[in-house]
């Protein structure tokens, strides 16, 4: 059998579907049933009929859609996938912030721990973020882990007051890009689109400030692009799009969305493993502020 045979027969067996990130092995892109950003795939996380979710991606990706689905079978090919952009962050900081700003709403990135959105408000993403701290009443809003996020959300929403918890907190592959890369892409040509997590100086540069499904909304927008993100995204674009030119940073690569591999893949399939379990207080807390936040979606 070749591979999509095999991953079709297992798939009927364990009457799974495939989810999987943008940021994935071209490998997993290719064979996966989804491909999409952590907005997309929590929506079709919820929305499946499957049993078994498959989610190839990291820790809180899986996580978000165990909370979404606490009846379904969720499963992560590589247990050791995580996010150190979600991981800057632990309760005791949102515990501090309330206390020294009170009143404050929490909006949490969706790259944060289950166990982080349990103390959150409301969940966002990097292609809702301004949306969902636009609809909050209060003028003062902490929003954490991500302060390059918060740093784009304050921008965009200059009444507002955000607090960045905790403030160093970032993801290390949109640190890579510099303002050497602004002006090569400028000299190359083509529009430049980066992700908000980039830094604020990278995302003043830029024409376009997207998360990853963003990008693939953008794109028939141009011919040229220059991609200010992790370096799989050119894959994605690229199989969509491609008569169009995607330039990348070839060290912008993230190093826990390159674990899973089709072996992997297979082998969590096979086995059953590796089940996401989370205390159903947490889960029952996570799911309000995720719930809020594609109820505002709507």
């Amino acid at each position: 059998m070749n591979r999509k045979e095999i991953i079709d027969s297992l798939k009927k067996k364990r009457d799974a579907v495939i989810l999987a990130h943008n940021y994935q092995l071209p490998e997993i892109q290719d064979i996966a049933d989804f491909v999409g950003d952590s907005l997309e795939l929590a929506v079709k996380a919820k929305e499946t009929d499957a049993s078994t979710i498959v989610f190839c991606g990291v820790d809180f990706m899986a996580e978000t859609a165990k909370i979404l689905c606490p009846e379904k079978t969720v499963l992560l090919p590589v247990r050791e996938a995580t996010c150190p952009l979600a991981n800057y962050l632990d309760t005791k900081m949102i515990i501090r912030a309330r206390q020294l700003h009170p009143g404050a709403p929490v909006v949490l990135y969706i790259n944060s721990t289950a166990e982080s959105k349990a103390y959150a408000d409301v969940v966002c993403t990097s292609a809702n973020a301004v949306k969902v701290v636009r609809s909050l009443p209060s003028s003062e809003v902490i929003v954490g882990p991500d302060a390059n996020l918060a740093a784009y959300i304050q921008d965009q929403l200059p009444d507002k007051k955000i607090i960045p918890v905790p403030p160093e907190g970032h993801c290390y592959v949109h640190e890579y890009f510099s303002k050497s890369d602004v002006r090569e892409a400028r000299k190359r040509g083509g529009m430049i689109i980066c992700h908000p997590e980039c830094r604020p100086e990278i995302q003043k540069d830029a024409d376009i400030i997207a998360s990853t499904g963003g990008m693939v909304r953008a794109a028939p927008q141009g011919e040229i692009w220059n991609i200010f993100t992790e370096k799989d995204m050119a894959y994605r674009l690229k199989t969509l799009f491609p008569e169009k030119t995607f330039h990348v940073k070839d060290e912008a690569i993230c190093e826990d969305m390159k674990k899973t591999t089709f072996d992997d893949l297979v082998s969590s399939l096979e086995k059953n493993q590796y089940k996401i379990e989370l205390p159903p207080e947490i889960m029952g807390a996570a799911r309000k502020a995720i719930e809020r936040m594609i109820e505002i979606g709507r």
